[in-house]
């Protein structure tokens, strides 16, 4: 026989001895057949991730929603979101025989009656909390960084649009209980919604169904509150991670870390592993603080009355930011052809989401200022763009400085300080401490740069003296890395735009656009010689390493 014989015999019998196909294996192939699963899963099941702990940040958002969700679902199965009144006759005897509705009722047997009830409330919340707290987080890790370059600048109007919505939900999710405090809060959006010019009345009564309180809107705030808004969260949540995983991720500056080349670990098994375990720490830290830490006690509050108010009532803290607003602007008003135009909520009312709005709209005022269209998949240093960074910190401060504006009863209460006092501070600190910050944090910023370019030129400081043969004395510095010195130089530091010429070769004057100047202008003020630190060329660090000078 031939070995062509050979080889189809041994064939054959191979084919014989081949064990049938299991059950599982039929399925597989069933399914790669018609979804293409198997092509799908090998390019992207071993897509490598970077390993650096700011990244857990978007995870911890995440797996708060997931849990979110979960808690959230076994919460509807128990509240009814009815304004109906009724008398309370239950197991918390303190309000036996209030006139309350069947919102806040049905809270309370939730809180008391329902198994594990006041455990899955309080973990709810929390994670509420940690939810919008690490999107918050998150998006400042992005923004920082530079992250939201292209081509990710979908991903963070993505980002920044689930914050909005999850400070919203978590507006409409507080206020379901129909207690004395998230009633506070929806008199509170009432009055601001009433301030709108012509249209403030309308679309107030619309939403509330009539005058305040009205019967409807606990009604109406339960489904937005579980349907609509989590539907569209879940949407922009799934769109942020499949951007992610067709995007390549971004790493910080490292040896072997280009913008076509990711150092990490293969999202399976290592990435999957670790994120797995990751999902049931953060369940379990929002278990405990859930069981041990308590968290809106509706049942100390009481049922909603519109002629009470809570003593201290403050919102959750992702809210201080517009409250603190309210609070401190003076109580302006303007009276035009018979109505009155109250600016002292108005104005701040309208402030909030404009502030948010510049935010979301940063990633590309940046790219035009820049006129960069590269793609970018290596992080910035803080450091090595002190304007952004001080932006960044300016905003934040302006935050803290409005929370403590938010919470201005409380501060004077608990520090034995005067309300007015603190009024005060909270309206001029709102204009001088946002500009500090920011002329600090660019201070900081090209402090560091210099130091960076120091360690490059002149190593690092060890502490040693040594005295020279000419009785000189003189620290012994360490000569850095290459991975060091790849870290501290491999930063871009590109001309900034600039208008060019306004008189041509044959001397005519050429017309220069003002958005034109106005880009250059501030693209000096971000990327120009006052906001960083030339870095060491080739030729600087050879000569001084090169030298005597190197010790």
């Amino acid at each position: 026989m031939g070995d062509d014989g050979a080889r189809r015999v041994y064939g054959t019998a191979s084919a014989r001895r081949r064990p049938p196909a299991g059950k599982g294996e039929k399925l597989a192939d069933w399914a790669d057949g018609r979804l293409g699963l198997y092509g799908l899963a090998k390019a992207n099941m071993r897509k490598v991730f970077p390993d650096h702990w700011s990244f857990m940040l978007g995870e911890v958002t995440l797996y708060s929603f997931i849990v979110l969700i979960l808690t959230g679902v076994y919460l509807t199965l128990f509240f009814e979101p009815s304004m109906q009144e009724v008398v309370y006759h239950g197991s918390y005897t303190e309000l036996n025989g209030v006139l309350m509705s069947r919102a806040f009722e049905s809270t309370l047997d939730i809180s008391f009656d329902v198994r594990g009830g006041l455990l899955i409330r309080q973990i709810h919340h929390w994670a509420a909390l940690v939810f919008i707290t690490g999107m918050m987080v998150h998006m400042m890790r992005v923004f920082f960084t530079g992250a939201f370059r292209k081509p990710r600048e979908l991903n963070w109007v993505f980002g920044w649009t689930l914050l909005m919505l999850g400070i919203i939900t978590g507006l409409t999710g507080y206020s379901l209980p129909d207690d004395l405090l998230s009633g506070t809060g929806l008199r509170f959006a009432h009055g601001a919604i009433l301030s709108i010019p012509i249209v403030g009345t309308y679309v107030a009564f619309f939403l509330f169904g009539g005058e305040f309180p009205g019967d409807d809107i606990i009604s109406r705030l339960f489904p937005v509150h579980v349907l609509l808004l989590p539907g569209i969260m879940l949407g922009l949540v799934t769109a942020h991670l499949i951007l992610v995983f067709y995007h390549k991720h971004t790493q910080f500056p490292g040896p072997g870390r280009k913008e076509r080349t990711v150092v990490g670990m293969p999202f399976l098994p290592v990435y999957m592993a670790k994120a797995g375990g990751f999902f049931f720490l953060v369940f379990g830290v929002l278990t405990i603080m859930g069981a041990i830490a308590q968290i809106n006690p509706v049942w100390a509050f009481g049922p909603y009355r519109p002629d009470l108010v809570t003593t201290g009532a403050q919102p959750d803290w992702y809210l201080g930011f517009s409250e603190g607003l309210i609070r401190v602007m003076p109580g302006w008003e303007i009276n035009l052809w018979g109505h009155t135009l109250a600016l002292g909520v108005f104005i701040p009312f309208a402030l909030f989401p404009l502030v948010m709005l510049a935010i979301g709209a940063y990633p590309f005022i940046e790219a035009w200022i820049t006129g960069d269209k590269r793609e970018h998949h290596i992080l910035d240093r803080p450091r090595n763009v002190p304007v952004r960074t001080g932006l960044g910190v300016a905003w934040l401060t302006l935050y803290a400085v409005l929370l403590i504006g938010g919470g201005n009863d409380i501060v004077a209460t608990h520090l034995h300080l005067s309300i007015n006092v603190i009024t005060w501070f909270v309206r001029i600190g709102a204009f001088v401490l946002p500009v500090v910050a920011f002329i600090v944090t660019k201070k900081i910023c090209m402090g560091l740069q210099r130091r960076d370019r120091a360690k490059v030129l002149h190593g690092r400081e060890t502490g040693t003296i040594k005295r020279l043969p000419t009785g000189e004395y003189t620290e012994v510095h360490e000569p850095l890395s290459q991975a060091e010195l790849f870290t501290l130089t491999q930063h871009e530091q590109n001309p900034p735009y600039e208008v060019g010429p306004e008189v041509d070769a044959g001397g005519v004057r050429r017309k220069v656009k003002r958005s034109e100047r106005l880009r250059a202008r501030l693209a000096k003020a971000m990327f120009g010689p006052d906001a960083r630190i030339e870095k060491p060329t080739v030729e600087e660090y050879r000569e001084i390493t090169s030298g005597d000078h190197h010790h």
